[in-house]
């Protein structure tokens, strides 16, 4: 069968691999074209345009890039119909992906939907399109399940996909020693810095984080890069700091750490699951974060903490986040063994709740077979 499926950032590139690889195992004739990265490109998906031209965050920045987002609606409509795939599986991105379901069930083909809009968050009014224009919906939070069903809609459950990834990283072989001598860093613990991956998430928060670095003196400092942004954007921040910069090695950077600061995100659930401390840091522009206030009804900002729906990590949200609030917390992380031991037992709870592996597998072969039955 034909899948076309369209991801618009880091993390959807990266569940949208391993869905491609559950559906190559049950489809041996499956065939993909795609809006995603590097990821969906290497399980073999025509690669039509990459994350990196389309992520676009915040309310003032879609403003100003309205006509590029219209351009891109348009290519995708175009592409779409050319292709006449047997579905179009949208991955999060709701703002575009919405009107990407809108036009493909109007031209008669099936929507499916993978790691739904966060309408629980915000824009709850989406559920409307949502019941109108996706067939079948394929949620990675167990709690989603209870709210869609309070809208009347069916969803699928079949565990979270970052426990997949997560868990081959943990199993490949490689010591602390192996990772140093590659990278070329010192032979202190790692304290990673995951600053975001989009450049408006980097120019915002990374300068507060590198603050703290002079006051660590027996740790060092790994950036672990963001894959779609170019090893020169980080240099302007870097300069006259010990850090390193690790590209390509996310999962290892986090692999051998012992804390971390994190920018909100799906970051913030990959650190957990690695069992690595974190203090969550997040700063938007100041006219998306009151507009923000005004519509978003969450307790908390972070992964971690919305899943468990307790505070498991410190969130250190716009004013909140300056180098004296991040190095307080980050204090409490890495040298408090009360409340790092308190940290990893949540952390623990909170495994349990998402379920064991095999997650992208499962998904797959449901909507396998309800393209087949």
């Amino acid at each position: 069968m034909k899948y076309y499926i369209i991801a618009g950032e880091a993390s959807g590139d990266l569940h949208g691999s391993n869905l491609m690889k559950g559906l190559k195992l049950v489809d041996p004739n499956a065939e993909f074209r795609v809006w995603g990265g590097d990821l969906m490109q290497d399980q073999g998906g025509k690669l039509v345009r990459h994350y990196k031209e389309t992520a676009i965050m915040g309310f003032v920045e879609v403003l100003i890039n309205l006509g590029k987002i219209k351009r891109l609606l348009k290519e995708c409509k175009s592409d779409i119909q050319k292709y006449q795939p047997d579905v179009v599986i949208l991955i999060d991105y709701p703002g575009f992906n919405l009107r990407m379901a809108e036009f493909a069930k109007s031209i008669g083909l099936k929507t499916y939907y993978y790691i739904s809009p966060k309408i629980w968050a915000w824009k709850e009014s989406r559920i409307k399109k949502i019941k109108a224009f996706v067939d079948k919906m394929f949620v990675i939070f167990p709690f989603e399940v209870e709210y869609f069903k309070k809208h009347h809609y069916p969803v699928d459950y079949a565990g979270n996909p970052l426990l997949d990834a997560v868990q081959e990283k943990i199993d490949e072989k490689g010591s602390f020693e192996d990772f140093i001598v590659k990278n070329q860093l010192e032979n202190k613990p790692i304290i990673a810095i995951l600053a975001g991956s989009r450049k408006q998430e980097i120019d915002r928060n990374l300068g507060i984080m590198l603050e703290i670095i002079p006051h660590y003196q027996d740790y060092q400092f790994v950036i672990a890069a963001a894959p779609s942004i170019e090893p020169e954007y980080y240099d302007k921040f870097v300069e006259g700091y010990n850090v390193k910069v690790i590209f390509k090695q996310t999962y290892d950077t986090l692999r051998h750490s012992i804390a971390a600061l994190v920018t909100s995100g799906t970051a913030t659930l990959e650190t957990a699951l690695f069992n690595v401390p974190q203090v969550v840091c997040y700063r938007a522009g100041n006219l998306s974060y009151y507009i923000a206030k005004q519509f978003v009804k969450l307790n908390y900002i972070s992964l971690v903490n919305l899943i468990m729906d307790s505070e498991v990590v410190k969130e250190l949200i716009q004013f909140n986040m300056n180098t004296n609030k991040v190095k307080e917390e980050l204090d409490k992380v890495v040298f408090d063994e009360k409340n790092r031991y308190r940290m990893l037992k949540d952390y623990e709870n909170l495994r349990e709740v998402l379920g064991g592996t095999g997650a992208s597998e499962r998904v797959a072969q449901l909507v396998y077979n309800y393209l087949t039955n």
